[in-house]
């Protein structure tokens, strides 16, 4: 008891000490507000996030994922010194049962053609994800598993070639070589230094040497990869300069699939331990996922950007939109499992809380520590179910999963649904808030995407009770289109978010990413190809908040000369921690507006850092050009005094108390 009344004192001073560092009259908010949320819809992963550069290197695509694919797609048979074979994919005996595919491949003759300098051999080409986007001088880790058939040695030339037109030599741009010997797979590898750039080079695994051998999990990476861990620097920086505070996986509708028998269904523990041994999946949107990004990249990502990973588990019953597409949501029926299998999707939460903060030596945490991460992730944050129907079956599931996950771990903090579209008056989203409150549920997760004209006039937390205990998560929002007034439109809501920031406690943009030529939804914060991102309006905007993040709101530092105008916002928030005050001001009219700012509570001392975001608002950034960039310097701001805000603008100040 003396412990538990010490800790309780220490808590007690520590809260004051933070309400003493805060001037007066602000009101505490949410220092988790703006997050990230991450799913493989439009080649977010393999092509994208993941640096793997191989398409297929497992050689598990399958036509049930795609009309014409199958285990050989994206690879050809090549003989370059006119050699003589043939390939064929097959199943016996393979690395694992979760990948069961393998190439076969077996050459008859090795000829050098008299043109082609030292080219010859036989074997296999990958085309990559349109190409492989290599840089002179960077070095690049091949691997491969492979089984001579014949038990002959074999002798491979792993080569990078820029492509050639019919008739012409190929040319070369770095090269390694690799042998392989023994009858039982083997992993080898080596390193290819380029020797000049190339935006569309091509991979080949020739064998020099005449006999039959197997093949599998085929692989590409930069040696460069964001923080050494596997993922692709220059999208994962763009994803740590929004500064988020948390990470949503792995969907969004990836998460619980649905269909017979659920089979599609996403899986964690499928996506853990070696990438031989993880079990692809055809997403719901209709491709496959190497799970070359599993459950321990998405950890290891949050850890690296010191985000609070939220993970998303399925709760027995399907996505909505499976079986009919997605306007038939409001009849669509919905897919449950029986109750006598949900004691096996309960086990699945309580092992993954096991895995992500169980000791070395428990079965789960063992697994974690296998993959090289002994100490725990720490876990906070648990979602059950994404955006289903509100339904007496989809209740019974998670009421099921929930009371047990509690029971066992009361620290860990359920998120749950509101189903599609939170808004009042939808079925889904009022039994959703009801259901919530009857058993205590500590977040709820609402999801909407509506036009710019919602998000600049609508302001719906503002009647939210303040006493609820049931917290907000705004898991997927975004303006229906991409220019400049779409962003600001966002930005204004964002700021209503933060005035709510005692009731909202996290926000993400949704989707985040997507691969140009690949792209199953529009718009998206992040566009992507092999070379570079570029970077949306929304993404600025984002940005802005998640570099401005604290935890006290103050309400009444600034007033706008036009009285009740829905176009013009503000929020000034202050962060305990660092000691910063950010004030921030969005004006969406095509009218200069006149801002009156009074921070003498605050004791500035003058100086601070501006950053504006402005332009024409039909603007937007593209591939080929990007006109909206912010623009930040070094300014004196009064205490007191009155700032013009530009048309179709927001602005923000950072001051350092």
């Amino acid at each position: 008891m003396l412990k538990k009344l010490l800790s309780l004192s220490l808590t007690t001073v520590s809260a004051l000490s933070l309400m003493a560092q805060a001037p007066a009259g602000g009101k505490k908010i949410s220092d988790e507000l703006i997050g990230i949320f991450f799913e493989d819809i439009s080649s977010s992963a393999d092509g994208g996030l993941s640096a793997e550069m191989v398409q297929n290197g497992s050689f598990e695509y399958s036509p049930i994922e795609r009309d014409g694919w199958g285990a050989g797609s994206f690879w050809k048979f090549i003989r370059p010194g006119h050699s003589l074979g043939y390939i064929e994919p097959r199943q016996q005996n393979p690395i694992h049962p979760n990948n069961p595919n393998y190439m076969h491949v077996k050459v008859e003759r090795v000829k050098e053609y008299y043109d082609y300098k030292g080219w010859k051999g036989a074997g296999l080409q990958n085309d990559g994800f349109e190409g492989f986007s290599v840089k002179k001088g960077a070095k690049y880790d091949f691997s491969a598993f492979v089984r001579n058939t014949d038990g002959k040695e074999k002798e491979f030339r792993i080569v990078l070639v820029v492509p050639a037109p019919w008739g012409q030599d190929p040319k070369a741009i770095g090269e390694a070589t690799i042998k392989a010997s023994g009858s039982d797979w083997k992993k080898e590898s080596a390193t290819i230094e380029v020797t000049e750039d190339c935006k569309n080079a091509i991979l080949q695994v020739l064998c020099l040497t005449v006999g039959e051998f197997d093949i599998d999990m085929v692989s590409l990476y930069p040696q460069e990869t964001f923080k050494g861990h596997g993922l692709r620097k220059d999208l994962a920086q763009a994803l740590a300069d929004l500064n988020p505070k948390f990470m949503r996986f792995p969907g969004g509708c990836v998460v619980h699939g649905g269909g017979d028998g659920f089979w599609n269904t996403y899986r964690w523990k499928n996506t853990v331990g070696p990438k031989e041994q993880r079990k692809p999946l055809k997403n719901t949107w209709g491709y496959h996922q190497s799970m070359s990004i599993g459950y321990f990249e998405y950890f290891q990502f949050c850890e690296d950007l010191g985000m609070q990973p939220v993970p998303i588990l399925p709760c027995g019953v399907s996505c909505q939109g499976t079986n009919g597409g997605w306007n038939m949501w409001p009849t669509q029926a919905q897919d449950a499992c029986p109750m006598s299998d949900m004691d096996e999707w309960t086990q699945d939460a309580l092992d993954l809380i096991e895995w992500a903060n169980g000791d070395v030596n428990t079965k789960w945490g063992k697994v974690r520590a296998d993959a090289g991460h002994p100490k725990p992730f720490n876990l906070k944050y648990l979602g059950i179910g994404n955006e289903e129907k509100i339904t007496p079956e989809f209740e019974e599931r998670f009421k099921y999963m929930y009371d047990k996950i509690t029971a066992k771990y009361p620290d860990i903090v359920i998120v749950g649904t509101a189903g599609p579209g939170s808004h009042k008056g939808n079925p889904d989203y009022d039994e959703g808030w009801k259901f919530a409150e009857k058993i205590g549920l500590p977040i709820l997760d609402e999801h909407y995407y509506e036009q710019r004209d919602y998000f600049l006039t609508s302001r719906q937390y503002d009647s939210y009770p303040r006493n609820r205990k049931t917290k907000v998560y705004l898991g997927e929002y975004a303006s229906k289109d991409k220019k400049l007034i779409d962003a600001l439109a966002e930005g204004l809501y964002l700021l209503h978010v933060e005035k709510n920031g005692d009731v909202v406690v996290m926000t993400s943009y949704a989707p985040l990413f997507a691969r140009k030529n690949a792209t199953n939804w529009n718009p998206d914060l992040i566009y992507f190809d092999n070379e570079k991102p570029y970077l949306t309006c929304s993404y600025y905007v984002q940005q802005m908040f998640g570099q401005s993040s604290g935890d006290y709101y103050y309400g009444d530092c600034v007033t706008f000369n036009r009285k009740n105008d829905n176009l013009l916002g503000q929020s000034v928030v202050f962060d305990s921690k660092s000691k910063k005050l950010y004030v921030k001001i969005c004006n969406a009219s095509s009218e200069t507006a006149q801002a009156n700012i009074d921070l003498t509570k605050f004791k500035i001392k003058g100086n601070a850092e501006k950053t504006v975001i402005s332009g024409n608002p039909m603007d937007e950034n593209n591939y080929e050009k990007q006109p909206i960039v912010p623009i930040t310097e070094n300014v004196l701001l009064k205490a007191k005094g009155v700032e013009k805000i530009e048309p179709y603008s927001i602005t923000m100040w950072t001051i350092q108390l």
